[in-house]
C-alpha cells in the first residue's frame, strides 16, 4: 500500500497514547472520527449518532457510544471491550494524527477541520472548565506514567505566541502545550485523495448542517427516511446538544467538566478577533504564508467556501 498513509509517530502525552491503536481491530464499515482538538470532533460524534441510530435520542450517552480510544482515562481493555460489544456500526474517537494512526481500507477516516484561531481561542475556555484535579487523580489512581502537563503564561497573547511558535513534539513546530493542529490537519489532507479519508469542516457545518449532514450520510452509505431527516437536524444542533450535555458531551462518564453544559460554551467563531493583538494577528499570517501551502490553509480557515475543498459528494 505504498499510496496508504504510514505510521509514523507515536502521540503520547499526558492525557493520550496512540499506541494503544495497535491493538484495534477494524470491522468492516467502522468510521474514525479523527479530528483535532476543538475542531468539531464532538459535534461529528453526534452527526454520526444520529446517522447510524435514525433517532433523535441514540440509545447511550455519547460518552458511551464513542469513548476516545486514545485517552488513558480508561484502560485500553475496557474501551476496546465497550468497542466489541457493539454490534452497530462502530464509530471511534480519535485526536491522533493520521501519521500516528494504522490506515485500513475497509474503515472511513471522517476528519473534520477548523480555523486555527477559533480553535484556539475554543481550547482556552475549554481547559478552564476540565477539572484538572480530578482529571490527574484519575490517572494516577490507574497507575499511568505521564509528565505533568507544562505551565503556560497567564497571558492569552503570549500563550497564543507560544502556540504558534513552539512545539510540544520533536517533529512539530507549533501547538504547545498540545499538539499541532496544524500538522494534524496536514497529516489528512496530503492523503485527500484517498476514497475513504472524508472531510467535514466547522465552518460548513455551522452555515448548512442539514446539507452537510446529508453529505455524510451520502459518503457513509446511509439512507434516511426523508420524514426523518428534521427531527436529527434538530438534534445535531449547538442548542439541543448543549441542553442534553449530560448525554452528549465527552467523557461525562469520568466527570472531568466542571459544568458539562460548559462544555458547549458559544459554538461561535472569530472570537479572536476582539483578544489576539495585531502583533499576534500578523505572527499568524507570517507563520502561514512561510510554512503552508495556501490551498492548504485556505481550506482550514474557511472551508468550502474556497476553491481546492478536498471533498465535496
Amino acid at each position: 500500500m505504498s499510496d496508504g498513509p504510514q505510521l509514523e509517530h507515536v502521540y503520547k502525552n499526558f492525557l493520550m497514547d496512540s499506541s494503544r491503536w495497535a491493538a484495534f481491530s477494524p470491522r468492516d464499515g467502522d468510521v474514525l472520527v479523527c479530528t483535532s482538538y476543538k475542531a468539531g470532533t464532538t459535534w461529528t460524534q453526534m452527526i454520526c449518532a444520529l446517522l447510524i441510530h435514525q433517532t433523535p435520542d441514540p440509545p447511550r450517552p455519547l460518552a458511551e457510544l464513542s469513548p476516545w480510544l486514545d485517552m488513558e482515562l480508561s484502560s485500553l481493555d475496557d474501551v476496546l471491550a465497550a468497542y466489541q460489544a457493539q454490534t452497530h456500526r462502530r464509530f471511534i474517537k480519535t485526536h491522533t494524527p493520521l501519521d500516528g494512526l494504522p490506515y485500513f481500507e475497509n474503515v472511513t477516516y471522517l476528519f473534520c477541520g477548523r480555523d486555527p484561531r477559533d480553535v484556539f481561542m475554543s481550547m482556552q475556555h475549554h481547559m478552564s472548565n476540565a477539572d484538572m484535579e480530578r482529571l490527574v487523580t484519575i490517572l494516577i489512581e490507574r497507575g499511568v506514567h505521564f509528565d505533568p502537563p507544562p505551565p503556560v503564561p497567564e497571558d492569552i497573547n503570549e500563550r497564543f505566541r507560544l502556540w504558534m511558535t513552539t512545539g510540544s513534539l520533536e517533529w512539530e513546530e507549533d501547538g504547545f502545550p498540545f499538539w499541532s493542529h496544524f500538522h494534524h490537519a496536514q497529516t489528512y489532507w496530503k492523503h485527500r485523495h484517498l476514497p475513504n479519508i472524508q472531510f467535514l469542516h466547522y465552518a460548513d457545518l455551522k452555515a448548512d448542517l442539514e446539507g452537510e449532514m446529508r453529505r455524510v450520510a451520502r459518503s457513509l452509505g446511509v439512507t434516511v427516511d426523508e420524514a426523518l431527516w428534521p427531527d436529527l437536524v434538530k438534534a445535531a444542533s449547538f442548542e439541543d446538544m448543549k441542553s442534553n450535555a449530560d448525554r452528549t458531551a465527552p467523557n461525562t462518564d469520568h466527570r472531568i467538566w466542571h459544568s458539562n453544559r460548559e462544555f458547549f460554551h458559544t459554538g461561535l467563531n472569530e472570537q479572536w478577533r476582539s483578544v489576539l493583538s495585531e502583533a499576534n494577528l500578523q505572527l499568524y499570517q507570517d507563520v502561514k504564508q512561510a510554512r503552508f501551502d495556501p490551498s492548504f490553509a485556505d481550506w482550514l480557515e474557511r472551508g468550502s467556501r474556497v476553491a481546492g475543498d478536498p471533498k465535496r459528494l
